[in-house]
């Protein structure tokens, strides 16, 4: 079900790290080579466009990729339903999307997103709201439900 890197795909990025500020590369060739693991995921990251706060880290398909790149709202795959999640769908808390980006290795996914609402199923603005104490004896809860 997942995609396994192999030699020309590991290839491929490597020759992408030497390349320069404003070449391209066909995303149809990039996406054919993104990593998804042996259930056919790759993990994305949901940062806010404005803060840089990472609001949510969820996992896509190839069709919620596909997804929200055409309609400019995120869409997941929910592993807990087995099924398309469109953020917002329910809640009326949309992600619309402002840029995407992939990681140097291809198997990670950056959005960019303008967040209406909370993006926490809590209520809370992100989900990383449970800071660990340095001295790694407590976790501090660090916002409360809107």
């Amino acid at each position: 079900m997942g995609r396994k890197m192999d030699a020309s795909d590991r290839y491929f990025f490597k020759e992408l790290e030497s390349s320069e500020p404003g070449d391209q590369v066909p995303f149809k060739e990039l996406v054919e080579r993104l990593t998804f693991n042996d259930a056919g995921l790759i993990p994305v990251i949901a940062q806010d466009a404005e803060t840089g706060r990472v609001l949510m880290l969820a996992w896509m398909n190839r069709v919620a990729l596909e997804q929200t790149i055409s309609t400019r709202l995120m869409t997941y795959w929910s592993r807990s339903r087995q099924k398309l999640w469109l953020k917002g769908e329910t809640s009326g808390h949309y992600q619309l999307v402002q840029s995407i980006s992939f990681d140097c290795d291809g198997d990670a996914v950056l959005c960019k997103v303008r967040q209406k609402g909370s993006a926490c199923h809590t209520g809370r603005k992100d989900c990383f709201y449970l800071d660990l104490d340095m001295d790694g004896e407590a976790v501090t809860i660090t916002s409360k439900r809107a």
